[in-house]
């Protein structure tokens, strides 16, 4: 037969049941989401496909400096000037030289679509990966450049870039 506890804190009413042999489990469990508020635990929730927890922009264009990118997130505008579908991804807008990008050979106006097959979407996503990355002394970043009009199209396409980070 199941026994059932309300645990309250403050306003917040949260109903366990436990069964006898799971008891000590679920009390604990409860016990700890009375302690630690639920915003506070969502803040600190790691994202599932990176495995990291969440980063701010400005956190990850900081990063994206140390690397040696100078980045920003496509918008409207952005996507217009650039011939894309969708307004989606992290543009290159300036290498830094000497840097690990510049040595990898990434180009301005360049979309980072993955780094270390990580899909980027946008700077919190482009952040998280490459503080990542940059742990390991390897690894690999893939970026789009669009076609260039007054060539016909023979520059562009998806460029495979090889980084290699060098431990002191």
């Amino acid at each position: 037969m199941d026994e059932g506890y309300n645990m309250t804190k403050g306003q917040d009413i949260m109903p366990i049941t436990v069964k006898r042999s799971h008891r000590c489990i679920s009390l604990f469990a409860a016990i700890i989401l009375m302690l630690f508020p639920t915003s506070l635990l969502e803040a600190q929730t790691p994202n599932p496909v990176l495995g990291s927890t969440l980063m701010s922009e400005d956190e990850a264009l900081d990063i994206g400096e140390e690397f040696g990118l100078i980045v920003g997130e496509v918008d409207e505008e952005l996507r217009e000037y650039l011939g894309l579908e969708r307004a989606e991804g992290v543009v290159v807008f300036e290498v830094i030289g000497g840097k690990p990008a510049d040595l990898a050979g990434l180009q301005a106006k360049s979309l980072i679509k993955e780094i270390d097959s990580r899909e980027i979407k946008n700077l919190k996503d482009f952040g998280t990966a490459l503080k990542r990355a940059l742990g390991t002394e390897n690894f690999s970043l893939v970026t789009y450049q669009p076609s260039n009009l007054t060539d016909q199209g023979i520059t562009g396409g998806i460029q495979f870039h090889f980084v290699r980070i060098e431990k002191t």
